[in-house]
């Protein structure tokens, strides 16, 4: 019996720690941006499409997933966007979103274009593109993005 009960307690640890380590997303960009921070209202302007050139004049270019629940849930709440408000603004926007299956389609969608701004997971980063500081904080330190 106390055996059952260390068990459930272990199972309950893990339960409740998972989901924190869960969603651990970095923001991305071209190698060539001069981009090397910027603050959480810059990039939720930049996702909403009110800023559309980088501070150099490339077009801003956006690479989503077109289907990650950690993602989309970041980007709601940085957006301050319902679920709901979050499937009508992309289905507003299709033309101005690249919309990819992988993280390796991220990156790739990214190095190949000059402006691209992109989200993957921090597992899957590597050198071939420049991670982003949002509100000085880099990916998995507290307060980059939700997660």
């Amino acid at each position: 019996m106390k055996t059952r009960s260390v068990l459930y307690a272990v199972a309950l640890v893990c339960a409740a720690i998972a989901p924190s380590f869960a969603h651990h997303t970095a923001v991305i960009v071209n190698k060539g941006n001069v981009i090397e921070k910027i603050t959480s209202a810059q990039l939720t302007k930049i996702i909403r499409g009110e800023v559309k050139k980088w501070s150099d004049g490339k077009n801003i270019i956006l690479v989503l997933h077109k289907d990650s629940a950690g993602e989309r849930e970041a980007l709601e709440h940085l957006n301050k966007m319902t679920a709901s408000e979050w499937r009508t603004f992309v289905a507003a926007h299709r033309e101005t979103i690249i919309f990819v299956d992988t993280d390796a389609e991220v990156l790739k969608a990214v190095q190949s274009e000059p402006g691209a701004v992109g989200l993957i997971e921090v597992h899957s980063l590597g050198s071939s593109v420049n991670v982003v500081r949002i509100d000085g904080r880099l990916p998995l330190e507290a307060g980059y993005l939700p997660h």
